[in-house]
């Protein structure tokens, strides 16, 4: 309980020294800019390798010196400015804004606040804008938050290729065409990628520049409040991919370098640095990282309604080796050793603590490829605290077999294992494609024999946007190395619409497959098991939530007479099949056919009966 005693530790610290733990977590309302009472503002920002700072902008014709800030204790700096004789704030909505830190070496550079709320970028401009967003009448959320779904069915999505057409879409898009088609389809769950700003849009939103601004390429923070409004009032809970794993390497409008040094928010020479990703890395140990990323969490939660996170990249936290160059063999002495980064583990129990305790509905998710044991028990146990954990073997085992396996090779065995193989106790997303399938394919992998047969292997499941339908395409953003083309940067719905094509198929059976589950709860259930692995039929068939899953993989064979084992005795009848002609089969097998169990024993089930398993 090593861990669990480090915890206590800081937890206790913040507790004693900064007024307690709910003020220090949610110090987004004392630092960066700050109304006052009387229209006054202040300022406060940390950093401690600066030799002065100062504020420059519109509100005072960029005279870079006329407004220093006073130093206080622990590097941190403080400025108020008076409200106008008219009683306005001296500072207005939307006027451009410049921190100017003056290093120990004498030189002037010219910084974001690490707390800015909005930043933008024009045509002519390589560098983001700091913008003081204080609109005179806020955005005031219309709608209460969903209940907790008992199970997750997640549509992952990025609003930027939210359309056909070949652009950056919008969040008002987003809002209008895909939150109704992700009612539609049944999902109960959008988790939004590439939100926090980042300047390089080709990064897929994993090079945040600024953490506390959502990004202005799809239009003001306001339209983002009114998406997730929407979505709550759709009984859509709404969760955060966020990348507190890493930092973009931008100086001029990131956090690289911000007070002149290059330690700050990072660890300082080649610790603070990911050789693979060209990206900085936070000092987990430090009590102003702290402040900042936890505050960061909640202010996603309280200012835009989030209801929970993706954490990505957190192998990359856990570990001083992030991973590079290493395979986890499920070995033990992969997991706990002097190679665990403790600074990096102990913020993230305390980043669930303060979601679980703060907001007991709030939803974590984290992406870890080493398999660390305990990532989803609860903190008192040892463990890190999270909800769910991504399977993401099973996308990447879903691709190799596309791709590198022929279809009659197949083997049974080996997708059951992957499925199946992760860690009791911890619950899991199943998925067989996500954003990293969707950039890595040639096109999109998903059928409906993979998105269902993810239900053995999970307690929630996730969709990348596009792939309900089976996107004809792979995604790739505009880059250099494209012509910076918007061709493959879009999702293309309009396929679905299109009645003579056979992607409003695939939709439909995605569709039906959701709501399904929103029916008999299979997600939420036990444990799947399986009766049948038969490598030389090609079949398999699990038992989950008192419902019996038959999948036939075999290229040319169909059975009219299989025999199926059964736990429950009893009269079955058809729920969803493939072989509709509503999803591209054939129509083979009558709908309304009932199955009668016998008291049969077979492959160490009490019941059974025969039926017609029709190849995929």
């Amino acid at each position: 309980m090593f861990r669990y005693r480090l915890f206590e530790e800081r937890l206790a610290w913040l507790e004693k020294d900064e007024g307690g733990f709910d003020q220090f977590t949610q110090s987004y309302q004392s630092y960066g800019v700050q109304r006052q009472l009387g229209g006054g503002l202040l300022f406060r920002e940390w950093a401690p390798g600066a030799h002065a700072l100062f504020l420059t902008g519109d509100f005072n014709a960029w005279e870079k010196l006329s407004n220093p800030f006073t130093p206080k204790a622990f590097g941190k700096w403080e400025l108020s400015l008076p409200p106008k004789a008219d009683g306005s704030p001296a500072i207005q909505h939307l006027s451009k804004l410049k921190l100017v830190i003056k290093t120990k070496d004498g030189e002037y550079l010219f910084r974001i606040s690490p707390w800015a709320k909005y930043v933008t970028k024009t045509l002519d401009s390589v560098t983001y804008d700091w913008i003081h967003w204080d609109p005179p009448h806020p955005y005031k959320h219309q709608h209460q938050r969903p209940l907790r779904p008992r199970c997750l069915r997640i549509y992952e999505a990025h609003v930027g290729i939210a359309s056909p057409r070949e652009e950056i879409a919008s969040y008002k898009n987003f809002t209008l065409d895909v939150l109704p088609r992700v009612k539609d389809l049944g999902y109960n769950c959008i988790q939004l990628m590439a939100v926090l700003e980042h300047a390089y849009y080709a990064s897929f939103g994993y090079q945040v520049t600024n953490f506390f601004a959502a990004s202005s390429r799809f239009g003001t923070p306001d339209d983002l409040k009114a998406l997730v409004d929407e979505a709550h009032s759709l009984g859509i809970t709404v969760l955060l991919d966020m990348v507190h794993s890493h930092a973009s390497s931008n100086t001029e409008d990131g956090l690289n370098h911000f007070d002149g040094t290059d330690s700050c928010f990072f660890h300082a020479g080649s610790r603070g640095e990911h050789s693979h990703w060209g990206s900085r890395l936070f000092n987990y140990g430090s009590w102003e990282v702290s402040r900042f990323l936890l505050s960061n969490l909640r202010w996603w939660v309280d200012e835009y309604g989030f209801d929970g996170f993706r954490f990505d990249g957190i192998t990359s936290m856990l570990y001083h080796h992030h991973g590079i160059g290493v395979s986890f063999s499920g070995s033990y002495s992969d997991y706990f050793g002097m190679h665990v980064d403790e600074d990096a583990v102990v913020h993230l129990m305390l980043s669930n603590y303060t979601l679980h305790k703060l907001y007991p509905e709030c939803i974590t998710i984290a992406e870890d490829v080493s398999g660390m044991p305990g990532l989803c028990r609860p903190i008192q146990e040892g463990g890190l605290g999270f909800d769910y954990r991504l399977a993401m073997a099973v996308p990447d085992k879903w691709i190799q077999i596309l791709k590198e396996v022929k279809d009659e090779d197949w083997d049974m065995w080996n997708i059951v294992h992957t499925l199946t193989n992760r860690r009791r106790g911890e619950d899991s997303i199943c998925y067989a494609e996500s954003h990293d399938q969707a950039l890595t394919a040639a096109c999109s992998c998903t059928s409906s024999s993979g998105s269902s047969l993810t239900a053995s292997g999970g307690e929630g499941y996730l969709n990348f946007m596009g792939n309900e339908f089976g996107h004809p395409e792979w995604l790739d953003f505009p880059r250099r190395g494209n012509n910076e083309s918007y061709h493959y940067a879009r999702r293309q719905f309009n396929l679905v619409d299109a009645e003579h094509l056979r992607y409003r198929q695939l939709y439909a059976f995605d569709r039906d497959m959701n709501h399904a589950e929103d029916e008999y709860g299979w997600l939420s259930s036990g444990l799947a098991v399986v009766s049948t692995l038969d490598q030389a039929d090609k079949v398999i068939v699990f038992e989950r939530a008192k419902l019996l899953f038959i999948f036939n993989f075999h290229p040319s064979i169909s059975y009219s007479h299989y025999r199926v084992a059964v736990q429950h005795a009893g009269k079955y009848k058809i729920l969803l099949n493939s072989d509709e002609v509503q999803y591209g089969g054939h129509g083979r097998i009558q709908q309304d056919t009932k199955f009668c169990s016998e008291p049969l024993s077979f492959r160490n089930r009490p019941n059974s009966f025969l039926v017609t398993a029709d190849n995929m």
